[in-house]
């Protein structure tokens, strides 16, 4: 009964403890969803969803939208990034785009080209609904 639970409790926790990597050689154009943890050294043209943390090494490029619980970027990022934890970009990091984050850790050199909006997801998110609420009752 216990080794049932424990192989059960184990197949959850490794879905969430998947690491992906693009490769440096590596170019993908689509959007991915995965609740593993990323990470990009190629070339991502399209949306990334995940629940894990992103990593963007240094030649990695990502240009479309970025949805994470968290990232560390070296690289280049085109779009808007949504972090619901923490943004950190490294001396070599490029953002060109929009950044809706919780917190936010820039180290000098980095190039922040960006609209940044630190109120937090949840805020972000209530304040969506309320427009979309408001704009219904409008119609």
């Amino acid at each position: 009964m216990f080794s049932e639970n424990k192989k059960q409790n184990k197949a959850k926790n490794s879905s969430n403890n998947t690491r992906n990597l693009i490769g440096v050689t590596s170019k993908i154009i689509g959007d991915i969803t995965s609740e593993g943890d990323f990470r990009i050294d190629g070339i991502l043209e399209g949306k990334l969803e995940t629940t894990g943390k992103i990593v963007i090494g240094n030649q990695g490029h990502v240009k479309g939208d970025i949805i994470c619980r968290s990232a560390d970027v070296e690289g280049r990022i085109t779009g808007s990034v949504h972090c619901k934890e923490l943004l950190s970009l490294k001396s070599t990091a490029t953002i060109d785009g929009e950044v809706f984050i919780e917190k936010l850790e820039i180290e000098p050199g980095a190039i922040f080209n960006a609209t940044c909006n630190m109120k937090g997801i949840k805020a972000l998110n209530n304040e969506a609904d309320s427009k979309k609420k408001n704009s219904q009752t409008a119609s």
